[in-house]
């Protein structure tokens, strides 16, 4: 856990902040608005996009094809975010994502990352023994299917599409979104009607 901030350094915080609205870059108000933003954000609003692309086809060849467009088409705002890409899991190949180097996230739309997601453990682990990491958080897959480890980087960030589970055929995308998780979309477990 980090430290609370000290009286030097919010002093010095506040120096920085002035400095970018005196040249212009950036006003206290655009800051103000983006910390509310990330705040504001939530692995709801990844499980929302899932439930959608899970019943309505144009959305999912969206949410493929342009992650930030189909995040801004929910009304997520992804304005100073690196691009976000979605990677489709199958019956055949499942994704797991990673940030080697440090804690890159795809936080307008899951939130602030766990934990264990930033820890070095994870990440060296993720990459050297991928189905060992899924088989820790219960997550075993059939022999056949693959598994991808993608690197989240601060240039480009990922979520998973996971699979719709058997069944969900019928319910609405309230329903559905309720049973995605943040674990879902970053793949380390798979959702479940159950």
């Amino acid at each position: 856990m980090a430290a609370p901030p000290t009286g030097d350094s919010i002093a010095l915080l506040e120096r920085f902040v002035a400095a970018l609205a005196a040249r212009g870059i950036v006003s206290e108000e655009e800051i103000a608005t983006q910390i509310e933003r990330t705040d504001r954000a939530s692995p709801e609003i990844g499980a929302r996009m899932v439930a959608r692309a899970w019943t309505d086809p144009a959305y999912r060849a969206l949410l493929l094809r342009d992650g930030t467009a189909a995040a801004e088409q929910m009304g997520v705002s992804m304005a100073g975010a690196p691009p976000l890409g979605v990677l489709e899991d199958s019956a055949t190949l499942h994704h797991l994502v990673v940030c080697t180097l440090c804690s890159c996230y795809p936080r307008m739309v899951l939130g602030y990352p766990p934990h264990w997601y930033k820890s070095a453990a994870y990440r060296a682990r993720a990459v050297r023994d991928p189905r060992g990491v899924l088989a820790e958080w219960g997550t075993v897959l059939p022999d056949g299917v693959g598994v991808r480890v993608v690197d989240s980087t601060a240039d480009y960030r990922w979520m998973v599409l996971p699979q719709r589970p058997a069944g969900t055929e019928g319910w609405d995308e309230t329903r559905l979104a309720s049973i995605v998780t943040r674990d879902h979309l970053v793949g380390v477990a798979l959702p479940s009607a159950a």
